[in-house]
């Protein structure tokens, strides 16, 4: 046993998707699109007698990374730094997941492949409704497709072979349990129309595009968000929202360009890691 581990896992935002639900949460899921981001979260894991999830600074309930140490049958504290705005949906509740996962398997020495901790996380984030895509892109990196859902044993992945910097601004939470929860069916239409499109044309132009299309088509946009994707687009630029928040991101400096201070990063050229 080790002192302690710590992995980075990279930020995703979705630009579309649809949801695949199955009684195997290592089976459910989603297909879509989204960028990973060189901002993301910094996840350590250390023994401890009794669990404990600490989430920049603060002590926190993050059901996804319990279940990932019930799952290890291992007790750990769990700490958590976030270079994201919580529940904005940047994935970082995946990115808990999956960072716990790989720290703990390592400290404990449970000696599990990568594709069995993916698909612990994934399972646990599908389990407690906080997400579909995520873990299975955040340990992928770049700009990836999901083609198929599920974890690694089910699921088939692609990518937009670019990279990008990436703007964005948060304006609130949205709840992806709400969501999720809900009825399902214009979403998940308009997010296998956004993905054929991609598919026949996996560039970031068309990936944007779907997106925006996406966001609209699932009657997902709040005013705020749309006002801000117009001035975009009149500023020349790229932008859409982020899936699920209130948030929106742009290419280049597309929110530069229409007067906003956004936080920038990139994608992230490779997936989840042990430093």
């Amino acid at each position: 046993m080790r002192e302690e581990a710590t992995a980075f896992v990279p930020g995703h935002v979705t630009g579309f998707f649809s949801a695949h639900p199955d009684e195997d949460p290592t089976k459910a899921g989603s297909r879509g699109a989204g960028l990973t981001l060189t901002d993301g979260v910094e996840v350590s894991v250390e023994p401890a007698a009794e669990s404990t999830v600490v989430l920049d600074g603060t002590e926190a309930e993050v059901e996804p990374v319990t279940t990932v140490l019930e799952t290890l049958d291992v007790s750990a504290r769990v700490e958590a730094a976030a270079d994201l705005p919580i529940g904005a949906g940047f994935g970082v509740s995946g990115a808990m997941a999956l960072g716990t996962a790989l720290a703990a398997n390592r400290v404990f020495e449970r000696k599990l492949s990568a594709n069995e901790l993916v698909t612990i996380a994934h399972g646990a984030e599908v389990q407690a409704g906080t997400g579909l895509g995520d873990v299975v892109a955040q340990a992928q990196g770049g700009v990836p497709i999901r083609l198929e859902p599920g974890g690694p044993q089910d699921n088939k992945l692609d990518a937009i072979p670019s990279r990008a910097r990436v703007e964005y601004v948060s304006f609130g939470e949205l709840s992806t349990a709400d969501v999720l929860s809900g009825d399902t069916e214009k979403l998940t239409a308009a997010g296998k129309e956004a993905l054929a499109r991609v598919v026949e044309e996996p560039t970031l132009l068309s990936f944007m595009y779907a997106s925006r299309l996406f966001a609209r088509d699932a009657g997902l946009l709040t005013e705020r968000v749309t006002e801000t994707i117009a001035e975009v687009s009149e500023a020349g630029g790229q932008a859409s929202m982020a899936m699920l928040g209130e948030t929106v991101f742009a290419l280049g400096t597309g929110l530069s360009d229409a007067g906003y201070e956004p936080s920038v990063c990139a994608t992230h050229p490779a997936g989840a890691v042990l430093k």
